[in-house]
């Protein structure tokens, strides 16, 4: 069993992502292409986001720390620390509000990380 900080975590990302020129840093915590569950710490400066992009599977956004807005067409959900996402099933996107850390779980079976 492995033990992982998240709070730890998350402060070392948001550092690499004020310090990157893009304004983001994320780093696998669980999974990859040899597991079906795959969880990604992303960290964002404030005013950052993640274009639009399909999901590969089911997935959730945990908001760790700061406030995000999701959005998908004509809808968006706000999101701050403590918050749980439903991500839609849908072309959507991911806005920083103001400097945040999320955790990203997707759930998809192991053929789908090859497509």
């Amino acid at each position: 069993m492995n033990k992982l900080s998240l709070t730890a975590l998350a402060s070392q990302q948001l550092d690499l992502a004020r310090a990157a020129s893009s304004g983001r840093s994320a780093h696998t915590v669980y999974g990859g292409h040899e597991h079906s569950l795959r969880q990604t710490l992303i960290a964002l400066d404030a005013g950052q986001r993640l274009g639009e992009h399909e999901n590969p599977g089911e997935a959730t956004v945990h908001v760790l720390r700061g406030r995000v807005r999701l959005s998908a067409g004509d809808d968006s959900w706000d999101g701050s620390a403590g918050d749980l996402l439903i991500v839609p099933d849908a072309r959507h996107d991911l806005e920083a509000v103001e400097e945040a850390v999320v955790l990203l779980t997707v759930s998809l079976s192991r053929q789908g990380w090859d497509a």
